[in-house]
């Protein structure tokens, strides 16, 4: 899958047009361009980049954001039963996973938008594909190539917007992650005015995939960047590999959580008989417009307090909004409540994670698809747990297994910190 990619990416390359590699050699090797007009030139440069990469997060939020409340109309269409449909993410987290260990070598060996752009496309092709998959099998292939691709599209983007604004990348990342939201909050809109319209809600794909196209067509118009030479990894502390495995593991908590509870919540409601699905759907949508509004809301709040006090307050309110709706399952005001408090709760636990993580230790590459690799873990085993269980235990599983992986994870957070304490004073420290 992902030589495939490299081999389309290369084609896209060829057929980028040349103004925008010139404008690109203009502003790296332009001797007699005037100090002013080559500020202006890469600013103009890194607003473009910008701008796309954030497109490129709205892409991957309405392609994350769909499978959830199309579960349903999928086990239709496929004749299965909603514990099997459930393997679908499976499928798309191992994808996910095989493609955030392998895909940031193409952004270090090729031009990092191509590959960006033919992501995108790739994600378009298997959504238009989806609706006329009639056979489980054809869904589990179509949601691995899916996870592949996201993943390569998920590392890319962080990666190239990285390296277009350095050190400064701090905002720009909670705004890029903020971007995923909104397509995350998109996409089951979608999904519901499809239903409004009397057609499958799979159907939603043929729309999504066209959102899509766009973004592709102006990454692939702009230079891509490259990454800084000179700047030094001195001063940052050596690994602590104990320390790594300890948030890889919270990650895998805390992304299993989130993944299976905005995944299952529309199944869950619906099956409760608490609302309909264009209600249920719209709930969903309620979760990631949370997410998306308060990580856009804690972008000043991690500006002036530390990670650690951060991700407790977060955790806490997330075990309250799921206990309310454990404690009040058939009360549908509970679930409302529950959803936007968790989905708030939620959304400062990755970014902060990863900057918490920052502090402590040097962060590599290999690093970061580990922490990547754990959350991809925890995305594709929660899930199909909670998928099991509604079959064996009913809806209410998706409560206890969210509220029991959140207690979890306070437990090793706490580990984390006394971890993060001891590398920060220099104490346990392993190269």
């Amino acid at each position: 899958m992902l030589r495939l990619l490299a081999v389309i990416s290369g084609i896209l390359r060829l057929l980028r047009p040349s103004p925008s590699q010139g404008m690109n050699e203009d502003i790296n090797a332009a001797p007699a361009m005037l100090p002013v007009e080559m500020k202006r030139a890469r600013r103009a440069s890194r607003f473009s980049q910008t701008a796309a990469y954030f497109a490129a997060f709205i892409g991957l939020g309405l392609s994350i954001g769909s499978l959830g409340p199309t579960l349903p109309s999928l086990a239709e269409q496929s004749h299965v039963s909603l514990g099997t449909i459930s393997y679908l993410f499976a499928a798309r987290s191992l994808g996910y996973v095989l493609g955030a260990l392998c895909g940031g070598k193409l952004f270090d060996k090729r031009p990092g938008n191509p590959v960006i752009a033919t992501t995108l496309i790739v994600m378009a092709t298997v959504m238009v594909l989806t609706p006329l998959a009639f056979h489980i099998w054809l869904l589990l292939i179509a949601m691995l190539v899916l996870g592949t691709a996201e993943a390569a599209l998920d590392v890319g983007a962080n990666t190239l917007l990285v390296w277009v604004h350095g050190n400064r990348v701090a905002p720009f990342m909670n705004a890029m992650h903020s971007f995923f939201g909104v397509g995350a909050l998109l996409a089951p809109i979608v999904v519901a005015q499809t239903a409004l319209l009397q057609y499958p809600a799979t159907y939603s794909y043929f729309v999504l995939a066209l959102l899509l196209l766009p973004g592709a067509a102006y990454t692939l118009r702009l230079p891509s960047p490259v990454p800084s030479t000179r700047k030094s990894l001195e001063r940052q502390s050596k690994t602590n590999y104990r320390l790594a495995f300890l948030i890889a593991l919270f990650l895998f908590l805390y992304v299993g959580a989130e993944v299976g509870f905005a995944g299952w919540i529309f199944t869950y409601t619906f099956e409760l008989k608490l609302s309909n699905a264009t209600t249920a759907a719209f709930l969903t949508s309620l979760f990631w417009g949370a997410l998306t509004l308060g990580r856009m809301l804690t972008i000043p709040v991690a500006a002036r307090f530390k990670s650690g006090p951060i991700l407790i307050l977060s955790l806490v309110g997330c075990l309250l909004s799921a206990g309310l709706m454990l404690i009040s399952a058939r009360a549908f005001a509970a679930v409302v409540l529950g959803t936007a408090g968790l989905g708030l709760s939620m959304a400062s636990i990755f970014p902060t994670t990863l900057a918490l993580a920052g502090e402590r230790m040097k962060l590599t590459g290999r690093l970061t698809g580990w922490f990547v690799f754990g959350s991809s873990a925890g995305s594709m085993l929660i899930p199909l747990i909670i998928g099991q269980l509604f079959q064996l235990v009913g809806p209410r599983s998706l409560m206890l297994v969210t509220t029991i992986t959140l207690l979890t994870a306070i437990g090793v957070l706490v580990l984390v910190l006394e971890k993060s304490r001891a590398a920060l004073n220099g104490e346990g420290t392993e190269s």
